[in-house]
């Protein structure tokens, strides 16, 4: 009798584990992308994601535990080099990545399109911090901007596209996946009516951010900042370039600024030391978004009320 118990038991475990291990594993590179397939994937897996909170996808250093998180991925899902660029020779012989900014349709905009970028002295390529330059991840004018998903239409457009490449591994739940990619871009088509109406009164307020990472969100609203401070969170900025930028803060008079949870806030608090500037933070990545499929909208909407919570008081 314990022998038929054992025997069963073992075989009760082995087929658990086959099952488990059958199951397919979704790996996004980024938090936004997990947030929207998370939002595909509803009632059915749990994406994962690659890169810790607060990790820039420009320069992160891969470790070996992600090479293996990476071989083990059925499905892979990358912005493309001009994000990742860490990523580019590792997933050219990976068969389960997807290469998200090829996608048919996606609206695609590169740096410099917007008025910022030469009306302000906006500068996209290395700075001058007293006689030591440092590249700001190749955001020069005319390169692509790969901040594909601050766009609803993009992210529409995404998770369409993953609900079709989703159900080659989840063939039983194919229309549970279309279903979910449906609801989905319904809800977008709200939040970015929502985001106009309140952002579009304020156009006329002045901001500065110190990323250029939301060009697709302002396009999409019809918003622009007035200027762009490509800081570095590595450098400290020298005499000279924080007097100029203290220059455009000052020409601007009361106006916000937005920085990015890497950025040190003592760094832009002696920045606008003594000027009418009110200081607020921008997250692109969602790092404090709990992942599931209303996450996404989460992040939208907290970078829509951030903006408007500041610029309304000026």
């Amino acid at each position: 009798m314990f022998l038929r118990f054992l025997l069963t038991l073992v075989c009760g475990l082995g087929l658990s584990f086959s099952v488990a291990a059958a199951t397919p594993s979704v790996l996004t590179t980024i938090k936004p992308l997990q947030l929207i397939a998370a939002a595909v994937l509803d009632g059915i897996a749990e994406p994962e994601v690659l890169l810790p909170p607060a990790a820039s996808p420009h320069n992160y250093a891969l470790r070996p535990s992600d090479r293996r998180q990476i071989a083990a991925a059925d499905r892979l899902y990358w912005v493309g080099p001009e994000l990742e660029r860490f990523l580019q020779r590792l997933l050219d012989n990976q068969p389960a990545a997807r290469r998200l900014d090829q996608i048919p349709g996606l609206t695609l905009r590169s740096y410099g399109d917007h008025p910022h970028a030469t009306d302000h002295g906006h500068d996209h390529a290395a700075h001058s911090h007293d006689g030591h330059e440092h590249d700001d991840h190749d955001h020069a004018p005319g390169t692509l901007d790969p901040h594909i998903w601050l766009s609803t239409d993009n992210a529409q457009r995404i998770a369409l596209w993953m609900a079709e490449d989703l159900g080659q591994l989840y063939p039983e739940h194919q229309q549970r996946l279309q279903h979910n990619a449906v609801q989905f871009s319904q809800r977008l088509e709200q939040l970015h009516t929502q985001l106009q109406q309140r952002l579009q009164p304020l156009t006329d307020k002045p901001y500065f951010v110190f990323h250029d990472a939301y060009g697709y969100l302002e396009d999409s609203i019809g918003i622009h900042p007035r200027g762009v401070f490509t800081l570095s969170v590595e450098v400290q900025p020298g005499a000279r370039h924080t007097q100029a930028l203290r220059q455009q803060l000052t020409a601007a008079g009361p106006s916000c600024v937005f920085r990015e949870p890497q950025f040190p806030a003592d760094r832009i608090a002696t920045l606008s030391a003594g000027l009418p500037v009110r200081n607020a933070e921008l997250d692109p990545l969602g790092i404090a978004v709990t992942p599931g499929p209303a996450g996404y909208e989460q992040l939208l909407n907290t970078l829509g009320t951030t903006l408007a919570e500041c610029l309304e008081q000026l």
